[in-house]
């Protein structure tokens, strides 16, 4: 992180919100003493909110001998220390290091009246760090800082996106491969990115780099276009980070969901909100699908013995919440760290429940459907095929680092035509095995 800075031979005010221990200060140090940075002058504000971690701050500076350097460790509230500095119009950082806490916001926290009187609107504290980082760096400043990849795409970030994207340039983004190597002794539920970004200056091209892990013994990088980052067209601004095996399209996709005659929503029944629910299926019950009845690739259903209820006695109350019995293609909205694909979709058979006259989809279940009802059985067979191919991993993990897959992620996706989705399912319908090899063998022959 710290070898992103330019060199720079002028004063250096740096910041460090969030600096737990110190280690982004020291190494933004070692830079300087290595003569890598030539500051004239360093003074360092640390904040840093737990007593202890600003006492071995406070050590571990006291070692260096640098002439130059002075700090302050300041033992703060970040966001409202850091709003009093932007309402009193002080712009002094030049150079900013972070690694900022991950916990969310609130809406009628005192936190969140905080950056609204600031002029900002987020949801997590990471998000709320760098963007009053941003509001506190002199023209020209640069912010490098290691970020949870939420960020980069959902509506919840939007409005963080977009201030991002109208304050600063994105100079460099560093992607690791593996969430489970880089960060293996923390609980990391969705890839880190590192940042860097250059304030109130133009947008040119972007380094993109690579390592599987903290060691980055295979590291790589290469430029980019912002365009093909962050696309002109794109009113939701998502950051699209390009990979060496990422292509910026999906080969043989070019058709919206709408265009198809189809829509994806998230499943409707939130079982701690939801009366009527049952463990064993009674006579005046219906199935109610949960990710653990589709977590094999193929519908279990019910699930003896599970945790979860496996049906849901209809009510006026609820009834609006099912839909009728007809094939349909589900996506699990959460992926394990170890799942090989973020996409996972299953094809749901009408003719596994024919003797129901409606289903029930879990709120943790995205659905794909037409006008709430069905979709043609060989169609939804080869929607799911297409989902579960690597050519549309690939292409989801440009823009989503997390393991969580919402609607709005699958409605920008572009889809083949329907007589490709369609001879994709009579494929599917009558193989004996759907390994990935043969998933991606079926697809590539159909689209050529």
């Amino acid at each position: 992180m710290a070898s992103l800075f330019s060199k720079t031979s002028g004063g250096v005010q740096l910041l460090d919100a969030g600096a737990g221990t110190g280690a982004l200060t020291l190494a933004f140090l070692h830079r300087w003493e290595s003569g890598s940075l030539k500051p004239r002058s360093v003074h360092a504000v640390l904040y840093e909110l737990d007593s202890c971690h600003a006492s071995a701050i406070s050590t571990a500076l006291s070692s260096r001998r640098l002439n130059g350097f002075s700090s302050d460790i300041l033992c703060k509230d970040f966001i409202p220390a850091a709003a009093e500095q932007i309402e009193a119009g002080n712009r002094n950082f030049t150079h900013a290091i972070l690694n900022p806490p991950y916990k969310k916001i609130a809406s009628d926290s005192e936190h969140r009246r905080t950056l609204r009187r600031v002029g900002i609107e987020t949801v997590n504290l990471y998000s709320a760090f760098v963007a009053l980082t941003i509001k506190l760096m002199r023209t020209g400043g640069e912010i490098v800082a290691i970020l949870p990849r939420s960020f980069c795409n959902g509506p919840y970030y939007r409005p963080f996106r977009k201030f991002l994207l109208a304050e600063t340039a994105i100079q460099h983004i560093h992607l690791f491969d593996s969430r489970t190597k880089a960060f293996q002794h923390d609980d990391v539920l969705q890839e880190n990115v590192i940042l860097k970004l250059q304030c109130g200056k133009p947008q040119g091209t972007v380094v993109v780099s690579t390592s599987t892990d903290d060691t980055f013994t295979d590291y790589a990088e290469s430029s980019h276009q912002f365009e093909s980052i962050v696309s002109p067209r794109d009113p939701e601004q998502f950051i699209h980070i390009p990979t060496c095996d990422a292509h910026s399209d999906i080969p043989g996709a070019s058709l919206t969901l709408k265009e198809l005659g189809l829509t994806v929503s998230t499943g409707p029944v939130v079982d701690f909100r939801t009366e009527g629910l049952q463990h064993d299926p009674g006579p005046s019950a219906v199935p109610l699908l949960y990710p653990l009845h589709v977590s094999s690739g193929e519908v279990r259903w019910p699930a003896i013995g599970a945790k979860k209820p496996n049906a849901i006695v209809p009510s006026p109350t609820n009834e609006r919440w099912l839909f009728p019995t007809g094939n349909y293609c589900v996506v699990r909205r959460f992926s394990s760290k170890e799942e090989k694909r973020r996409i996972v979709a299953t094809f749901i058979p009408a003719d596994a429940f024919t003797s129901f006259s409606s289903i029930g989809f879990e709120n943790h279940l995205n659905v794909f459907h037409r006008n709430k009802a069905g979709i043609p059985h060989l169609l939804a067979r080869g929607l799911a095929v297409y989902l579960n191919s690597s050519a549309v991993d690939a292409h989801f993990r440009r823009f989503s680092g997390h393991t969580q897959v919402n609607a709005t992620d699958l409605r920008k996706l572009l889809y083949p035509p329907e007589n490709i989705l369609v001879s994709l399912g009579n494929w599917a319908a009558k193989a004996d095995v759907l390994s990935q090899q043969l998933i991606d063998a079926a697809y590539e022959k159909a689209i050529a």
